[in-house]
Parts: C-alpha cells; structure tokens; sequence
C-alpha cells in the first residue's frame, strides 16, 4: 500500500500520523488531485487532532461545525492506522442516513486516498433473514402460523429469493413482528454451525466478514449492545471495547447519553410478555410450538399465564394513578408497586419449555423452545427487578401507551451515565473519539458541559469553528413581541408570524414545534394560506414516514415542513429547498419525564442550580442542532425565524444568542 505521505515529493516516512494527516489534507496532499476537493484549513486540523489521538492512544472530544468535512477528517487517520497498525476502527454513528453515507460515499473516496481495505456495515441481528429459521418455520407452519401469516411467510420467501442479500428496511412490504420473529436471526438459532458458509446466511456472512474487516460502520444502539455481549463472554485481554487492539469513533455523540441510559436500564412490556408467550401459544389462533407438539399441559399452562399477565398489568397500571386519559408516564419512588404474582407463572411456563425443548426431536424446534424458555427467565427477573428497585442510582418508571386499549411497560435507566461511560471509554489506553456538530453550549470552547455528561474528563477537547461565511449566508430574525402561550391570542400571533415569515422566504422552510398538538394545531390554521399560495404543507404524523417527507420537501422546492423532535436533528437538506427555519420555541425539555426529572433532582441534591446547569445547556444544544439544518453547503443562504422572545427578555437568552452563528440579526417589534 502506498503511505499518504508519499503523495507528497520530498516526504520522510518518519513522519507521525499527525503529521501525515497535515499533508494529506493541505493543498499538495494526495486529497488534493480530486477535483471534487476544497482545502479547508479546519478539516485538516481535525483529521491531525484524530491522527494525535490514535497514534497516542488517548481519548478526544471534538465539536466539528457544519461545513468542516468531519466524516473525511476522522475516516481517512482511522484507515489509514488501522492498516498500518493492523487494528479494527469502530466508527459509530445515530442515524441511518449517515451510516449509508459512510459506507457508500465517504468510504469509497477515502479507498481512492489510501488503497484498498475492507469496510463493513452491521445492522442489529434482528435486521436480517435468517434462511435456515425460514426453512423450519415453513415445515411447521400448520401449527405456528394463521392462514394470513402463512401467506405473509410466502411474501417474505419470495421477497428474498429475489433479494437474497437485502435487510428488513430494504423490504418493500413490513412484516408483521410475530412472523418475522421467526424466520430473522436470532442468537439461539441461527448460529455459525448452523448456518455453514454458503447456506445463504447474510448475518452470519457479514458476521464472518467482520472479524476480517478493517473498519466496521453501525450504530450506536447496536455499539452498546455487542459491548455488553462482549462483557458476557470470554474475551481477549487486548479487547478494548468489542475486538482485540480495536479503537472507536463516534459520531452524533451529543445523543450518546440518553442511548447509553436507556442501554444501560431495565425495560420490560406487557405486549412483549404477551408476544413470548405467543409463540408458545395463542389462545386465539390456537397456533404455537406447543401446538406443534401437542404439549397440552404446556397449553394449559400458557393460557393461564396469559391470563395472569393481564391481572398484573391492569392491578400495576390502576396502582400508578396515570393522571389523566393521556398521560404516558408515572415515575415510581418506591419498591413493591405491586404483589409479584408473575414470576411463579412465567417460570412454570419457562420449565415447560425447556422440557419440551430437550425432548423435541427437531434440532430447529429445540433450539427454539430452549431460547424462548431463556427469553421468559429473562423477563421474570426483569419484572423482579422493577419491583424491587434493585439498581442503585437508576430511575424506575411505568409508562402508558396504545390508545384505548392501555399497554402498560416497565422501564428503570441510571439517573447518571458518565461513571459508567468514563470507565468504558476513558480509563487506562483507549483510543476513542468522539465528535458532533454540536457538543458546546455557546462560549464552551472545552466542551465542559458534554465532558461532565458523559465522563470525559481526561480526554482532549477541541473546538472548529464552521468554514461557512454566516455574515452573507444567514440572517436571524428574533421576534419581541409575541404573547405567553396561555394567553388568548397566542395561537393567532404565532400564526401571522409564521404566514410572513412564510410568505417572505416563498414558503421552502421547516417550521419545528416542541409540542405536536400545537404542531397539529397551527397546521390547520395555516393550511388554507399554504394552499392559496401553492404551497404544499407536509405535517409530521399524518401518515407519511419521515424519510419520504424529506424526499418529497426536496423534491417539491417550495413545500413546507412541520416537524417536532425528529426533524430538529440529523436532517440535510442542501439546497434552496430550505431557505427559512422558523422555531416556535426554545426547546426546553419538558421536566415530567421521570428521567429528566431525576436528572434535575440529581443536581439539586448536590446544591446546583438544576435550571443553569442541566435545562438551559440542554436546550441550547437542540436550538443549534434546529438552526444547523439551514446552510448545509458554500452556496446555501436562508433565514432563521425564533418565534420565542424569551431569548431576548429573559437573562439566560443571551447564552442562547452566544451559541448561534454570528450572523446579522433583526429584532422584529
């Protein structure tokens, strides 16, 4: 393989990682014979910080602005060192879109730079078919399956004899989950020796495939996951996270607290307690495994426990006094919410199981009743464990959802993170980075507040600022005179802002609420304005998914999008398709959420200001990421419209001010 530094005449090959990224990326480096390249003087600092980090194995923090180029920056001193080094890149991202960009756009351009190497994406296992699961379920399909989930099965077939290497989101139909549970992989049952080279088994191909890859790209979750499958099993002692001499870069950090939280904690639902025992069972179909083998005791045994489940959840769900017809969470304080009369059940129907699996003559049908009798020991001590509270420093609460026909969970998550991420990920030698767009609040240039968060006191931090000229780019209105929510003429001001704001930027804007009923709400008051002027309007919730909103804004250039929290992140829209992002209001984390609230609570007893401290960073951090979907590229212009006058009338509005680009900004009466 050729080295980057050799691009350059005169190049030494002592050079330090750090010092190759600095040529690589200047305007003689190998970079540089693209005709596609533009020297940005803050990327080629960026992939030097990476290159520092790796080469000296140390952890680093770094907020990459729009326009930067963070994903060459931190891809190409990755490749390149895990070549040299023989070592496995991680590199972790949130979203799909970006996943799909790396492997399909940036990678390929970082091959052309360095040579030759092999990328893989992962998905979660749940994501591919497993043939040898699809095969079993078609032989017992008489007992597991209804007559319309039978005919489901021939879709899926037929489905992936076409497509024989696709994933679940690439179907161009949605499963239902019963019957997609068995045939996907799953640990139990889809295993190695099983499913053999050439048995069709894309999971275990890719899995094959990543101990020999040089960089794997997946996702957060999925991280978190293989991490802690990782801490289950033997491993070598050179594993620093999943693999041995293996190093990690994630992108998106900013939302690596809550998925750490939430993969850290308890969570447990009746329909999934309902669903397990389906596949034993279903008292309405009459299908399941235990039909299959004419275990009728075992029949007995799960229609009793169905049973028992819905007297359980209905004594716990009347026991959290939900207060009001929609109220989604009830934080529990104490243990003991309710009697435990699940366990004994669950564990009669788990023996059951596991009796019938040891004496099933079909490899397939075994290995599946051992899996689910292990999936309903899991869910008893889940339930026990909610009950009894028995993690220290966690939240537990119940949530309520589903409509008029009330699914009750259980969900307990560590009210604080950072210990545990700081030991994963910035003890002893670990090369790891993290990175976003927007990990500062304002004139945090240490990136403090997100070190604190998430453990990250010993790693490096840095700051680069965005190449883009905001001065000519952007311009910030900041609306004075808006009345308080509760009052009468709230919803009638909003409105006529929104319409002139609209109507100056010819609609091509993304309006972002923090709450959907008002989403919905101004909805139809400006739909008749949107229609006079030949505007579309597309509203998130209205029956089309949020990938295809976005395809159908950029296609029709003077739509206009309505969107809450999903669209407030991880959406690019380069071009003059969005021109205008109105906020309607500084979005503050609403602090029922029991997590939230025992965050607040947390620094409270530690005698801090819960607002200054954890509610107003918070808030900062979604507002930038809100006006960063405004200019994504060198000839993007546009407007951001705040709607909130606090952040002129209130003392912490300046922080909020000092966090946006400077850009000419007018204050509207």
């Amino acid at each position: 393989m050729i080295s980057i530094l050799e691009a350059l005449e005169g190049s030494t090959g002592g050079a330090s990682l750090a010092e190759r990224m600095h040529v690589a990326f200047s305007t003689e480096g190998k970079l540089a014979q693209s005709p596609q390249f533009e020297y940005r003087p803050q990327q080629q600092r960026m992939a030097q910080l990476v290159g520092g980090a790796l080469e000296k194995n140390k952890p680093l923090v770094v907020e990459a602005a729009t326009g930067v180029g963070k994903s060459l920056a931190y891809l190409v001193p990755a490749v390149e060192y895990a070549l040299q080094q023989g070592r496995k890149a991680i590199i972790c991202t949130h979203t799909i879109n970006l996943q799909e960009q790396l492997i399909h756009k940036d990678i390929p351009i970082v091959k052309k730079i360095v040579g030759p190497f092999h990328a893989e994406l992962l998905k979660g296992r749940s994501n591919y078919l497993c043939p040898t699961r699809l095969k079993n379920a078609y032989s017992h399909s008489g007992d597991l399956f209804s007559s319309s989930e039978s005919a489901e099965l021939q879709l899926i077939e037929s489905f992936f004899r076409e497509n024989p290497t696709a994933t679940l989101s690439e179907m161009d139909f949605t499963p239902g989950a019963r019957v997609w549970s068995l045939v996907c992989s799953e640990a139990h049952a889809c295993t190695p020796r099983r499913c053999p080279p050439g048995s069709g088994c894309v999971y275990q191909d890719v899995r094959r495939r990543m101990a020999e890859a040089d960089v794997l790209v997946l996702n957060h979750t999925l991280f978190f996951t293989l991490l802690a499958a990782a801490d289950e099993g033997p491993i070598a002692e050179d594993t620093n996270f999943i693999f041995p001499r293996d190093f990690v870069i994630l992108d998106e950090a900013h939302t690596i607290e809550n998925i750490a939280a939430k993969a850290f904690g308890l969570h447990v639902s009746e329909s999934n307690m309902r669903f397990e025992l389906g596949r034993l069972y279903n008292p309405k179909t009459r299908k399941g495994f235990f039909q299959s083998l004419g275990e009728q005791d075992g029949i007995r045994e799960v229609s009793q426990c169905i049973g028992m489940v819905e007297s359980f959840f209905r004594t716990a769900e009347n026991a959290c006094k939900f207060s009001g017809p929609y109220a989604k969470e009830f934080r529990v304080r104490e243990p003991g919410l309710v009697e435990d009369t699940l366990s004994l059940p669950l564990q009669r129907v788990a023996r059951y199981a596991q009796k019938a699996g040891d004496a099933a003559k079909s490899e397939g049908q075994k290995l599946e009743l051992l899996d689910l009798a292990k999936r309903l020991g899991n869910l008893r001590v889940a339930i026990s464990a909610f009950l009894d509270q028995s993690e220290e420093g966690h939240v537990y609460w119940a949530e309520r959802s589903g409509g008029d026909n009330k699914v009750v969970s259980f969900h307990s998550a560590p009210i604080d993170v950072a210990p545990k991420l700081e030991e994963i990920f910035f003890t002893g030698t670990k090369a790891c980075v993290f990175t976003s767009a927007t990990l500062g609040v304002g004139d945090d240039e240490k990136l403090n507040y997100f070190r604190k968060r998430v453990g990250a006191w010993k790693a490096q931090a840095a700051t680069i600022e965005s190449p883009f000229d905001f001065q000519k780019q952007m311009r910030l209105y900041l609306v004075k005179r808006m009345p308080e929510p509760s009052h009468a003429q709230y919803q009638e001001a909003m409105q006529a802002q929104i319409e002139h704001f609209l109507d100056l930027s010819r609609g091509r804007a993304f309006v972002l609420f923090t709450s959907y009923n008002q989403m919905t709400s101004m909805a139809d008051r400006i739909e008749d304005f949107c229609l006079d002027n030949g505007w579309r309007l597309l509203v998130q919730g209205r029956g089309m998914p949020r990938h295809q909103m976005l395809a159908e804004f950029k296609k029709d250039v003077h739509s206009i999008l309505l969107g809450t929290d999903s669209f407030w992140t991880g959406v690019d829209v380069p071009g003059e398709a969005l021109s205008n992002v109105i906020i309607t209001r500084l979005p503050f984390a609403v602090p029922d959420h029991p997590v939230t609230a025992s965050r607040l609570e947390h620094l409270e007893e530690q005698g801090l200001n819960s607002f200054s401290e954890y509610s107003v960073p918070e808030a900062i951090l979604k507002l930038r990421q809100g006006v960063g979907r405004l200019i994504r590229s060198q000839k993007d212009q546009g407007m951001v419209v705040i709607l909130d006058n606090r952040i002129l009338t209130k003392p912490y509005g300046r922080a909020f001010l000092a966090s946006l680009p400077d850009c000419p900004t007018e204050i509207v009466g």
